[in-house]
């Protein structure tokens, strides 16, 4: 019996984290799954663009589908500022970072007027304006066409110049980014944004200032967006619009249903899922791969609504409560 109830007490997220760490750590050697690590870098940067919109999305009840422009913003100042202007592309990151950030809390005040569909609306519209300019703007962005020859990161003369070391690099700033946000998650700022997801009336009423946190909120997840979008340039060493357009900004959408929209380290598993199935689509069906991300998001909102990892998580529960219950017996 007391082996049962300490079973039941003990706190398994340390060891699931920890589990996961080494996991990352190993991945990347030949021996194990070397010959899939440029699968895994774009795992990485995905998640963080997913978990900015989990938090946007599932803790703050936002619907966003331009998160696709931000992504691109922080690419684009990337690649201009360290190629054409020979800015260190390390500065050239904080800026594209800081430059994103400010540009989401210019246009969050008239955006967060909105509600609703015409919020969804609203963000479609700036990813497809953003879409648009990236192609237009040939001059600065190279069009069409995209970019080559951005130079890679390097921490003085240690050069990020191949698929195993960038690799590194990206789950280090994924992970910091989603610790940073489980923290944010279970401090006094993520009950608040429970709070406002639940009813703004009634979180204005107990004092919260609902605007400020939405705009913060919105702020952070177009910061998460730029830094990845500045690690994919780094990381390709080429830039063009194609995955910052519509079908890019649904696919996260996508990622983020799939991961669980109030499931922060969900979305490593939304991004694996989607980014794994993305693959095969392109091979296989082509310009219906847009067809079959409405299929999947129709059908894990009506079955699985709270996202597909926490119903596998929820059903491990079951049947560790079921293993326990015979040993009790």
């Amino acid at each position: 019996m007391m082996n049962v109830e300490r079973l039941q007490r003990f706190n398994w997220r340390p060891v699931a984290i920890g589990f996961l760490l080494v996991l990352l750590l190993l991945m990347p050697f030949n021996w194990f799954m070397g010959q899939y690590t440029t699968l895994l870098v774009f795992i990485g940067l995905h998640t963080m663009v997913t978990v900015g919109l989990c938090l946007l999305l599932g803790y703050t009840g936002q619907v966003s589908l331009g998160q696709a422009a931000f992504y691109g913003l922080g690419a684009y100042f990337s690649a201009v500022l360290s190629k054409t202007y020979g800015v260190n592309p390390w500065l050239a990151m904080i800026i594209g970072a800081i430059a994103t950030g400010t540009f989401a809390y210019v246009i969050a005040y008239p955006i967060f007027r909105l509600k609703g569909n015409y919020l969804a609306m609203a963000t479609l519209g700036l990813g497809i304006i953003m879409y648009v300019l990236f192609r237009q703007m040939a001059q600065y962005t190279g069009g069409p066409d995209g970019m080559g020859g951005i130079p890679q990161l390097a921490i003085g003369s240690f050069v990020f110049d191949t698929p195993f070391k960038r690799y590194y690099l990206v789950w280090f700033f994924c992970l910091s980014i989603l610790l940073l946000s489980q923290n944010i998650v279970n401090s006094r700022t993520g009950r608040a944004l429970r709070a406002i997801h639940g009813s703004e009336a009634a979180s204005a009423s107990l004092g919260i200032n609902v605007a400020q946190f939405k705009m913060k909120i919105f702020v952070l997840a177009a910061v998460y967006a730029s830094l990845a979008g500045s690690l994919f340039v780094h990381h390709l060493s080429f830039v063009n619009p194609q995955p910052f357009g519509f079908l890019g900004s649904v696919m996260i959408v996508v990622m983020a249903v799939v991961g669980g929209l109030a499931s922060i380290w969900g979305a490593i598993f939304g991004a694996a899922m989607v980014r794994i199935l993305s693959d095969e689509l392109l091979l296989r069906f082509g310009e219906l791969d847009i067809v079959i991300y409405g299929l999947i998001l129709m059908l894990v909102m009506i079955f699985t609504p709270e996202g597909l990892f926490v119903r596998l998580k929820s059903y491990y529960r079951r049947w560790q409560t079921g293993r326990l219950g015979e040993v009790e017996l």
